[in-house]
């Protein structure tokens, strides 16, 4: 994956951002949009899609979140927190105006350079979708450079899907073939029915001049590895952003270490062929 050359210029050291909009995306995430106080530290926050910061709140901790949109949409920095534990709800209770820290850019990010020319199927499962939106964003802004884009995106109800605005936007496009299901019936919902590894099953997309980008609960993505291998895409054809508890973002406290990899520094993006390497973590 793409080698960790972005960061900050004192890894320590929280930067102050201010919450200029909160969106509710579902009843337990909220997707919040920071600017840095210091307009030069916002110009050179220089970050890839993929890549993590961590937030923090002065009192109560930091917690580790991907960057939900695209350096190529960076009037502001976007992360949805799904309300969890400690510092997670303390986020949630947060309003427009408040501060907040932030240390990052940390960690690689997708290889966006090696997917140009190719398929790409993009499949997320709940909060999962959040450093995919970054992705996906950053690959509708250069659409010429990638072939087929396919979105398999699900959750558990209608009401806990994230990202209406986006949504709708990737439905009305004809250049993006989105897929979105839930897990059983609802009144009124007239799409896919069905857990996103069936639906990835169904809807078998060719693993000829393709590349697979999945993030989700780690059972989803489990399964989600196991089809996309079963339809023929090679463990070097397949990517993952993995979510694991991290303190410190830069390598030094080991909390989030796999064997021997930090997933803070050297992830959280992985191929399948580099997670084969490594203890079963999925």
């Amino acid at each position: 994956m793409a080698e960790n050359v972005v960061g900050p210029k004192n890894p320590y050291l929280p930067q102050i951002a201010t919450i200029k909009k909160i969106v509710v995306e579902t009843g337990n995430i909220k997707s919040f949009y920071l600017v840095l106080n210091n307009a030069e530290q916002l110009e050179n926050f220089a970050f890839e899609p993929g890549q993590v910061a961590q937030l923090s709140l002065f009192g109560v901790g930091e917690a580790t979140f991907g960057l939900a949109n695209s350096p190529t949409r960076r009037e502001t920095l976007q992360f949805s927190v799904m309300k969890a534990g400690e510092v997670t709800s303390a986020l949630h209770e947060l309003a427009v105006g408040d501060q907040i820290g932030l240390r990052g850019p940390l960690g690689n990010w997708f290889p966006y350079q090696d997917m140009k020319g190719k398929n790409v199927v993009i499949i997320g499962g709940g909060i999962g979708i959040a450093p995919l939106r970054s992705l996906i964003q950053y690959m509708l802004d250069t659409r010429d450079d990638y072939n087929e884009i396919t979105i398999i995106y699900g959750a558990r109800s209608p009401q806990d899907l994230c990202y209406e605005e986006d949504r709708e936007e990737w439905e009305k496009r004809d250049d993006v073939n989105l897929i979105l299901t839930v897990d059983k019936e609802f009144p009124s919902w007239d799409k896919k029915v069905g857990f996103v590894p069936t639906v990835l099953k169904e809807v078998a997309p060719s693993p000829k001049n393709a590349v697979a980008v999945t993030c989700g609960p780690p059972i989803m993505i489990k399964l989600v590895l196991q089809e996309l291998e079963a339809l023929g895409f090679k463990n070097d054809q397949i990517i993952t952003t993995l979510e694991k508890r991290m303190k410190c973002g830069i390598g030094k406290c080991g909390r989030c270490n796999i064997g021997p990899k930090y997933v803070c520094v050297d992830g959280p993006v992985f191929s399948l062929a580099q997670l084969r390497q490594l203890p079963d973590e999925l």
